[in-house]
């Protein structure tokens, strides 16, 4: 089951069953099942206390990945700064939907395997953020 929950932050303004749908499609084309997927909306002061906690870097992020997935179950939580994705969007993205999706994506492809260290990496990753961001019709692109 996806869960989405939030932590000194209002809920995002998604459609959480067509994201649910959406996630669980993007699981399948990988040979993956969703086991307990726990999404954690919350803000930067929240995910640079978890980055310097159990990572052990001192910056901001979009995300946090906590991995528990059994063979091809998916589990994890996934802890997603929307200001940092507010601020990435009016960056990089088109807009903060789109951004948000992405980095909601992005956090189910590090529990399927795909990594994004090396520059060969991020360009799998990019890859794949890209095909699953096609499969879905963003309605609300704030």
């Amino acid at each position: 089951m996806i869960t989405f929950n939030t932590q000194n932050i209002d809920m995002p303004p998604i459609d959480t069953a067509r994201t649910v749908q959406w996630l669980t499609d993007v699981a399948a084309t990988y040979q993956r099942k969703v086991g307990d997927i726990n999404y954690i909306f919350t803000d930067d002061a929240t995910i640079l206390d978890m980055n310097r906690q159990f990572i052990g870097h001192d910056y901001y992020t979009d995300h946090i990945g906590f991995d528990y997935c059994h063979g091809s179950i998916l589990s994890g939580d996934i802890y997603i700064s929307l200001d940092t994705v507010r601020t990435n969007a009016q960056l990089y993205a088109p807009n903060y939907m789109n951004e948000l999706h992405r980095v909601i994506v992005h956090g189910m492809l590090h529990l399927v395997g795909i990594k994004d260290k090396t520059p060969e990496e991020r360009q799998q990753m990019e890859a794949a953020e890209d095909k699953a961001l096609a499969s879905i019709i963003l309605v609300n692109s704030e």
